[in-house]
């Protein structure tokens, strides 16, 4: 009979061993088993999210509030400040090239023209003359000659060297000799009764008419543009400064309506002084910009404009002499077919379309002539130009009966020729042109006075504007501590 087996119960309080549960082994399959993984740690956070949520923790309260506030309203100033002296020092750096450089250059440019087209009307006029040339006409000419070369040498060196006014300053430069030899040699052959000198006069006009002038005037025209441009960068409104001067403000109001609303104290001192210091950078930039801007306009409008009009006007004249002598020097041999079929002489034509350019330049600059002292050298030039064409209309009818010395004394007579009524006209549109320079000047030099100090000032009124916000939240913080 079989026994049962005995039992293991171990006495009452006494230790009982127990065997340690050991996991199911997998079959053998002749490779080792697989190793167990660690389960991986945690990643680290970086700093900058630490920072983040302190940062957060910190929003949720009253002290961390202040603190943002019063960093915003630092940049806000700040940025105001240095925006308000960036836009400034740009607009006051195109008014003073308005000033000082640009139309100054544009006026050198319209020189050059009125200098070369000078010097052609007095070798026309010398040539005329003969033997009877006067030493006044024969200096003029040299004087003309002489500014015209002064005047390209200062373009060439304000002028960007590769720049189609460099091209066009040398091309002349090149071309201006030339034109002075055909001149001393059709001189020197009519001095000795040669007729080979009229032809070397022509081709002395038609360098200058169709090479030198048409260069000289799109130099001009460059310098015009460049002038435009500059006025283009004085004039508009630092939108941007003025934006941000509103936001600045708004910002300061907010913040004392808040601290207001959480203490009942009406004013901080370091808000309030912030506040007036934007207060008065905004103010100042906005009415500083506004007088400047009301000048430089004034400057363009009763200045650059008159004096782009009274500049075409003289060369006009300059233009319209030069082709009156030429007509006589060319006895005929230039002419010209007009659309209609019909053949006129060529400088007696030029002349009349000049002569209309004159007049028309006349009658506009005495409506932008904005006082008496501008109107009146006009209305003396008008008279005269009157004068000059009832002259003229003889001269031509003498040199169509072939009265070809009546005609000749009707141009550089000593008296009742049409040269005194030149003269008369280019004096008097010398007058008008330094009174309008003037205009300009005075003009140009309040919008560029306005805007003096500005850009420093702008900069220190945001620094202090700056600290005062900083101070002023700074003095609620420390009631936490």
């Amino acid at each position: 009979m079989t026994q049962p087996p005995k039992s293991s119960t171990a006495p009452p309080g006494s230790a009982v061993p127990t065997m340690p549960v050991l996991p199911p082994q997998p079959a053998r399959s002749g490779a080792p088993a697989p190793r167990r993984t660690p389960e991986a740690a945690p990643a680290r956070r970086t700093a900058l999210a630490e920072g983040v949520d302190r940062l957060r923790a910190a929003a949720t309260t009253e002290p961390g509030r202040l603190r943002a506030i019063g960093a915003l309203l630092a940049v806000l100033v700040v940025a105001f400040g240095a925006v308000t002296a960036w836009q400034t020092d740009s607009r006051a750096t195109a008014a003073d090239d308005v000033l000082h450089h640009s139309q100054p250059l544009s006026s050198d440019a319209a020189d050059i023209y009125r200098s070369l087209a000078d010097a052609n009307t007095m070798a026309a006029s010398g040539y005329l003359a003969g033997l009877q040339e006067t030493q006044a006409t024969r200096d003029q000419y040299e004087a003309d000659i002489r500014t015209a070369a002064a005047k390209l040498v200062t373009a060439a060196a304000n002028t960007d060297p590769g720049s189609s006014s460099a091209t066009t300053i040398r091309q002349l430069n090149e071309l201006l000799p030339e034109y002075k030899g055909l001149v001393e040699s059709a001189r020197a052959n009519n001095r000795q009764g040669f007729p080979v000198g009229g032809a070397y006069l022509r081709a002395a006009n038609d360098t200058m008419q169709n090479k030198m002038l048409p260069k000289a005037e799109d130099l001009y025209t460059t310098e015009n543009q460049r002038l435009s441009d500059d006025y283009g960068d004085a004039t508009p409104y630092p939108w941007f400064a003025i934006a941000l001067g509103l936001l600045a403000l708004g910002g300061l109001a907010w913040a004392q309506r808040r601290n207001y609303q959480r203490t009942n104290r009406v004013l901080n001192h370091g808000l309030v002084a912030a506040s007036a210091a934007t207060a008065v950078a905004l103010l100042w930039l906005v009415v500083g910009h506004t007088v400047a801007r009301a000048g430089l306009n004034a400057s363009y409008d009763h200045g650059v404009q008159s004096l782009n009009v009274l500049h075409d006007a003289r060369i006009a004249s300059l233009k319209a002499r030069s082709d009156e002598n030429l007509t006589l020097v060319s006895r005929g041999a230039e002419t010209k077919t007009l659309p209609d079929k019909t053949v006129v002489d060529a400088y007696d034509w030029a002349y009349d379309q000049e002569i209309a350019k004159l007049g028309k330049g006349l009658k506009l600059a005495d409506s932008l002539a904005d006082d008496s002292a501008g109107r009146k050298p006009v209305a003396v030039a008008n008279s005269s130009m009157k004068v000059w064409i009832s002259r003229h209309a003889k001269i031509s009818d003498d040199n169509e009966k072939g009265l070809y010395q009546q005609a000749r004394d009707g141009v550089i007579g000593k008296s009742g020729a049409t040269g005194e009524c030149f003269t008369a006209v280019d004096a008097s549109l010398n007058t008008a042109l330094q009174h309008e320079t003037s205009e300009f000047r005075k003009s140009a030099g309040d919008g560029l006075d306005a805007m003096t100090g500005l850009t420093v000032g702008a900069a220190v009124l945001a620094a202090l504007g700056a600290a005062g916000a900083v101070l002023g939240i700074g003095r609620r913080l420390s009631e936490y501590r």
